[in-house]
């Protein structure tokens, strides 16, 4: 039954390449009112992550970012299953880096490359960076419950050359490639909320007090890595750019904390800019921080 069910999905991204990405994108007009009008998917979870984060905008101006939302968050839907079946001429061509050389440098040293970035845009589509470098490419993430989409998107995630590596086994990994000298970049999604008994920090983020997951800096740390915040930009449907930003070149001479904070302001300035592309859905403060300090 999963073996259909995946079988049935890779199905489904094949025949879409029938036609191209703009007519799919006519779909995801469609999805929109369903979504936003019909299902209100999420919809008192968006409302209310917008009104704590801008309280000084007006609910016209909340109302207008929460559609913008829906939009661009269907869109994502219909560009992650293209995804799977894109060429290669075509994958070049979704999200342009700018600046592909400053990791590239540091790795043609030997380093190992950390990029933070947030749910932001299509993070997705970012798994076409092994397209500008000739290094590992190790995209961090969280396995899913259902087989079927976590095998989905390990193939998605792996079409250009990308070697997808849970979350579990991510401080492995980037060791052992540490002690033996392998360059490699490797990109953690840091804005998830963390487990109760994993939170160890809180920063203000967004107007708000909010528990973050310092993985990254851990091992960025442990490695003398060189850490990199991937600030992306939406052009148009279907078309993303990427400019690197250096945050330090070696992770060791950091306070603790400084890389998270840093990122996190980083994203935080991202989201200000263009709002609507930030991942609203997530219910990103369901920890309140008096709480879990009465609660010792």
């Amino acid at each position: 039954m999963k073996k259909a069910g995946y079988l049935l999905l890779r199905t489904l991204t094949w025949s879409m390449h029938l036609f191209p990405l703009r007519v799919h994108y006519l779909i995801s007009d469609f999805f929109f009112f369903i979504t936003y009008s019909i299902v209100r998917y999420r919809r008192k979870v968006v409302e209310s992550n917008l009104a704590n984060s801008f309280p000084e905008k007006t609910q016209v101006e909340r109302n207008r970012i929460t559609k913008g939302f829906y939009h661009h968050f269907c869109d994502t839907a219909i560009e992650t299953l293209y995804f799977d079946r894109m060429s290669v001429a075509s994958a070049e061509g979704v999200v342009e880096y700018l600046n592909p050389e400053l990791p590239n440098s540091y790795m043609d040293k030997g380093r190992q490359v950390i990029v933070i970035l947030g749910h932001y845009n299509n993070w997705e589509w970012f798994c076409n960076w092994p397209l500008y470098t000739k290094y590992p490419f190790y995209p961090i993430y969280k396995k899913l419950k259902n087989n079927v989409f976590e095998s989905f998107y390990f193939k998605v995630r792996s079409r250009f050359g990308a070697i997808p590596v849970e979350r579990a086994d991510t401080y492995r990994r980037l060791m052992n490639d540490h002690q033996k000298g392998i360059p490699s970049t490797s990109a953690f999604l840091f804005d998830q909320t963390p487990r109760i008994y994993e939170i160890q920090h809180w920063v203000r983020f967004l107007n708000q007090d909010t528990p973050v997951i310092l993985g990254a800096e851990k091992i960025a740390r442990k490695t003398d890595g060189v850490v990199l915040f991937a600030h992306s930009r939406k052009i148009k449907r279907g078309r993303y750019e990427v400019k690197y930003q250096l945050v330090t070149d070696h992770a060791t001479e950091c306070p603790k904390f400084e890389i998270t904070e840093k990122c996190l302001q980083l994203l935080e300035n991202q989201i200000i800019d263009q709002p609507e592309f930030w991942l609203w859905s997530h219910k990103r403060w369901k920890h309140i921080r008096e709480k879990i300090a009465r609660n010792g």
